[in-house]
């Protein structure tokens, strides 16, 4: 359920909060990862602490300009952060592309899945979107399992579309409709 003051979803295990700086120093530690990186589309390796401070401080004025919704999934009671997850606004399409990434410590613990859920049903009920879409590395099939738990439906796929790690990548393109759900 989306708390407009304070912009906060929550749901069964998770507080879907805004990112603040003091988040920063996690934010390094988790995206400092070689397996987080290799399976993310944009994020540096290594990932420098400065890297984190400036994404953060880039948040407010997006979600106040309606431009990109970016949270901090974390644990309902200790607020212990696991990872994030973000939504572009497409305002002439009524859509928006949905990311997220969790911390190696907390996969296949289900944290993806219960935020992709709550964020798709903020992008319908609150932004009153008509479609959200998301892409996965084809080499990263968990993160296609979450699309598919949450109701996403394969699209396409996009053949060797994206080049890293010394090799092309195919992305997998998902999609769910607000009369979907």
């Amino acid at each position: 359920m989306y708390n407009q003051e304070n912009r906060t979803i929550r749901t069964d295990r998770l507080l879907i909060r805004p990112f603040q700086l003091s988040d920063a120093q996690r934010v390094y530690e988790f995206c400092n990862n070689y397996n987080v990186y290799k399976s993310t589309l944009t994020l540096p390796y290594p990932y420098p602490i400065e890297s984190a401070i400036s994404w953060i401080q880039t948040h407010e004025d997006n979600f106040n300009n309606n431009r990109y919704y970016e949270f901090a999934i974390t644990d309902k009671n200790t607020h212990e952060l696991y990872g994030a997850i973000g939504l572009t606004n497409h305002k002439t399409h009524k859509n928006g592309e949905l990311g997220y990434w969790i911390a190696e410590e907390y996969w296949g613990k289900g944290y993806a899945t219960e935020a992709t859920k709550a964020v798709i049903a903020f992008a319908f009920s609150e932004k009153q979107y008509h479609k959200v879409y998301a892409r996965f590395f084809a080499s990263n099939p968990a993160s296609g399992r979450v699309m598919q738990k949450v109701g996403m439906l394969e699209e396409g796929r996009l053949a060797q579309h994206v080049y890293k790690e010394n090799k092309y990548e195919d992305l997998i393109h998902y999609g769910i409709l607000n009369s979907a759900i």
